[in-house]
C-alpha cells in the first residue's frame, strides 16, 4: 500500500515538474504530458482504492518521512499518509474531473497567452490536492492546503495584466490565509492537547477521547478553529463573498477549482477531524448552523445572479452548506455522494457556460418576454419579498462586512505607524531586537510571568511591524523589510517561552526567512535600477512582461517569507508555534495573525510590482491580447 500511494503523489509532481521544462510556445507537448499525467494519475489511484478495497477496506496510515525530530519527545514533524473511504472518495472524484478539465483545456486554451503557464499551474494544483487528501496528519494537510491556496491565487489572476482579476485572486487569497489562522492555531492546541503531532488514525483512540472530555475548554477551541479554516476554504458564511470573485480566472480552472474539487476542501477538513469534534456538541450546532444560513443565503443570491458563472458559485455554496448540515449529523456517506454528484455537476455548468451564454443571448434576442412576478395576497408578504430580492441582488453585503470588521481594521492600525521608515529599521528596530536577543539568551531576565508578558510585547510588536507593511504604499522594498523583520521578533518573542534557547532550531526558522529576504530585496532593487524610479504599491505596474524571470524568483521568495514548504521556514514556523505553551491563547493568536497578516502583505507586493494593468502605453496592445 505504501507503494501503491507513493506512486499516486509520483506522478503529478513528475508531471508539474517536467512541465516546468517545456519551453513556451509547444502547446501541442504541454497538451499532451498533462493528459498522460491525468490518466496516468487515475490508473494509480484506481489501483490503489481496489488494492485498498481488496484488503479489506480499513484505514491504513503510512508513516513516511521525518523531517525533524528534537529527541526530547517534544516536537517530531513527520510527514504521514492515510487512506480510508474518505481518501478514496476524494481521490477517484478528483482524478476523473481532472482528466476532464484537462481534456476539455486542451483545446479551450489554444491560443491562449500563457497556454503553458495555465498547465503549468493546473498540474501543481492537482499534486497539492492528492497531497492534501491523502495527508495522514495535521502538519502534512497543511502543507497539501498552502499548494490548494498559492495554486488558486495564480489561476485567478492567470490574465495577470488586468486589474480585476489580480485585485480579485488578492481578495480571494486573503480569505484563504484568513482560514490559515484556523489551521495554525489547529496544529498549536492539537500538540499540546494530545502531547505530540497526532496522526488522523489516532484521534478515535479511547485514549484521546478521554483527553477530549477532561479539557473541554481546550477541545471546544480546537474544533472552533477547525470550523473557521473549514468554512473559510468552502466559502460558507460570512466568507461567502470571495467564490463568484475567483471566478475571474479561465471557465476550466474555475470548473476544477471552485466548482469541484478546492471549494469542497472544507467539508473534507471536517470528515477528517470528524473523530476528534464529534463528542462536541456546541461544535456540532455551529456546523450545522453554519451550513444552514449558508444553504439560505447562498439559494436566494444564486436566484438574483445575472451570469451563469455567479449562478454556479452560489448554487455550490448552498449545496456545501447542506454537506457541513449532514457531516454534523454524523452522516459521512451521505456527505459524500453529496460531495460526488455536487462535483461533477457543478464542473458540466461551468464547462459549458460559454455555450449556454451563446444561446441564451440568441433566445433573448429572438424570444424575449417580460419576466413574470408573483403576486402576493398580502402587502407584508410582497415587501418581505422585495426586501429578500434587494438583499440578494447586493449579495448581502458579505464583502462589505468582512472588509469592516477585517480589513479596516487592519487599515486604522497603520495609521498611528506612519513614523516606521527604513531610518527607523535601522535605528530602533533592530537595536530593539539585539537587545531583546541578549536578554533572551543570557537570561538576564528568570521571572517565569515576566518571560511570558515579554514575550506577548515582542509578539504584538512583530504584528504592528507586519500591520505597517500591510499598510505601507511609499516603498515595496521598505515593505519587504519589515515582512523579513516580523520574523525576526516573531523567533524573538517565543525565545522568551524556552528555558534554554536552541540554536538549531533559530537556524532552521530564520535561515529559511534570511534567504528568501535578501533575493526578495535583491529581486525588487533590480527591477528599480531598470526602471529607473522608485517601485512605490499605490497601483499595479504590471511589469511580469518585462521582468519575467525576475518576477518569477520573487514569487518564490514570497513563497518562501510566507511559510511555503520549499524552504526551512514552514518547519520553523511550526517549531516556533510548538513552543507557545497551551495557557497562552493572547501570544498564540498574535502570533498566527502576524503570519497570516505576512502572507497577505507579501502577495500583495508581488501583484502591485508585477501584476496588474501596465503603466506604459506602448504596453496596452499587449493587454488587449493577454
Amino acid at each position: 500500500m505504501k507503494l501503491l500511494i507513493h506512486i499516486c503523489l509520483f506522478i503529478p509532481f513528475i508531471g508539474f515538474a517536467i512541465s516546468l521544462a517545456i519551453r513556451r510556445g509547444r502547446e501541442a507537448n504541454m497538451a499532451r504530458l498533462a493528459l498522460v499525467t491525468m490518466i496516468g494519475s487515475l490508473i494509480s489511484i484506481v489501483a490503489a482504492v481496489s488494492y485498498w478495497l481488496v484488503g479489506g477496506g480499513k484505514p491504513v496510515n503510512v508513516h513516511d518521512l521525518s523531517l525533524y525530530d528534537d529527541k526530547a519527545g517534544h516536537f517530531h514533524f513527520f510527514l504521514d499518509f492515510f487512506m480510508d473511504r474518505v481518501t478514496s472518495v476524494y481521490l477517484l472524484v478528483g482524478a476523473t474531473v481532472g482528466l476532464v478539465v484537462v481534456a476539455f483545456s486542451r483545446r479551450y486554451m489554444h491560443r491562449e497567452h500563457g497556454y503553458g503557464r495555465f498547465f503549468n499551474t493546473i498540474l501543481f494544483f492537482y499534486f497539492g490536492y492528492v497531497f492534501t487528501v491523502l495527508a495522514g496528519n495535521l502538519e502534512t494537510l497543511f502543507m497539501g492546503w498552502e499548494m490548494l491556496g498559492i495554486s488558486s491565487f495564480l489561476l485567478i489572476a492567470f490574465y495577470r495584466l488586468r486589474y480585476m482579476p489580480v485585485a480579485n485572486a488578492i481578495k480571494v487569497f486573503s480569505i484563504y490565509r484568513l482560514g490559515d489562522v484556523g489551521m495554525l492555531l489547529t496544529m498549536w492546541m492539537s500538540h499540546h492537547l494530545l502531547h505530540e503531532n497526532v496522526a488522523i488514525y489516532q484521534l478515535n483512540f479511547d485514549g484521546n477521547q478521554t483527553i477530549i472530555l477532561d479539557h473541554y475548554g481546550e477541545a471546544l477551541f480546537l474544533a472552533i478553529m477547525i470550523i473557521l479554516a473549514a468554512s473559510a476554504k468552502s466559502g460558507q458564511l460570512p466568507f461567502s463573498g470571495w467564490l463568484p470573485r475567483a471566478m475571474e480566472g479561465p471557465t476550466p480552472s474555475s470548473a476544477i477549482f471552485y466548482g469541484a474539487l478546492s471549494v469542497h476542501a472544507g467539508v473534507f477538513l471536517l470528515l477528517r477531524t470528524y473523530p476528534f469534534w464529534k463528542g462536541i456538541v456546541l461544535a456540532r450546532v455551529l456546523i450545522g448552523a453554519i451550513g444552514l444560513a449558508t444553504a439560505i443565503v447562498g439559494s436566494l443570491i444564486a436566484s438574483t445572479q445575472s451570469t451563469i458563472k455567479g449562478q454556479v458559485a452560489y448554487s455550490a455554496l448552498s449545496q456545501i452548506g447542506i454537506m457541513f448540515i449532514e457531516v454534523a449529523l454524523g452522516l459521512e456517506m451521505v456527505a459524500l455522494f453529496h460531495f460526488a454528484g455536487n462535483a461533477f455537476l457543478r464542473t458540466y455548468q461551468l464547462l459549458v457556460s460559454p455555450s449556454s451564454v451563446a444561446y441564451y443571448m440568441r433566445e433573448q434576442f429572438y424570444h424575449y418576454a417580460l419576466p413574470v412576478y408573483p403576486s402576493f395576497r398580502f402587502p407584508f408578504m410582497r415587501r418581505a419579498y422585495m426586501g429578500a430580492y434587494l438583499f440578494s441582488i447586493r449579495e448581502w453585503n458579505l464583502d462589505i462586512l468582512l472588509f469592516k470588521l477585517i480589513f479596516k481594521p487592519l487599515k486604522k492600525l497603520g495609521k498611528p505607524l506612519w513614523f516606521i521608515r527604513r531610518k527607523s529599521v535601522l535605528y530602533i528596530l533592530l537595536p530593539v531586537y539585539a537587545l531583546g536577543i541578549v536578554l533572551s539568551y543570557t537570561h538576564m531576565v528568570t521571572i517565569p510571568y515576566l518571560r511570558h508578558g515579554i514575550a506577548v510585547v515582542f509578539g504584538i510588536l512583530a504584528l504592528a511591524v507586519v500591520v505597517k507593511s500591510y499598510n505601507e504604499r511609499a516603498s515595496s522594498r521598505l515593505a519587504w523589510i519589515l515582512l523579513v523583520m516580523t520574523h525576526f521578533f516573531i523567533h524573538l518573542a517565543i525565545s522568551f517561552n524556552l528555558d534554554q534557547p536552541n540554536f538549531l532550531e533559530a537556524v532552521l526558522y530564520l535561515g529559511g526567512v534570511s534567504l528568501a529576504g535578501v533575493v526578495g530585496y535583491w529581486c525588487l532593487d533590480r527591477v528599480r535600477v531598470a526602471e529607473g524610479r522608485i517601485i512605490d504599491l499605490n497601483g499595479f505596474h504590471g511589469l511580469v512582461r518585462k521582468h519575467r524571470f525576475t518576477a518569477l524568483i520573487f514569487l518564490l521568495c514570497c513563497l518562501g517569507l510566507t511559510g511555503f514548504p520549499i524552504t526551512t521556514t514552514y518547519l520553523g514556523e511550526d517549531l516556533m508555534l510548538a513552543h507557545i505553551d497551551s495557557n497562552q491563547y493572547v501570544l498564540a493568536i498574535v502570533v498566527s495573525l502576524s503570519l497570516v497578516v505576512l502572507g497577505i502583505a507579501a502577495i500583495r507586493v508581488y501583484a502591485r510590482v508585477f501584476l496588474g494593468k501596465l503603466t506604459r502605453d506602448y504596453h496596452n496592445k499587449l493587454e488587449l491580447t493577454y
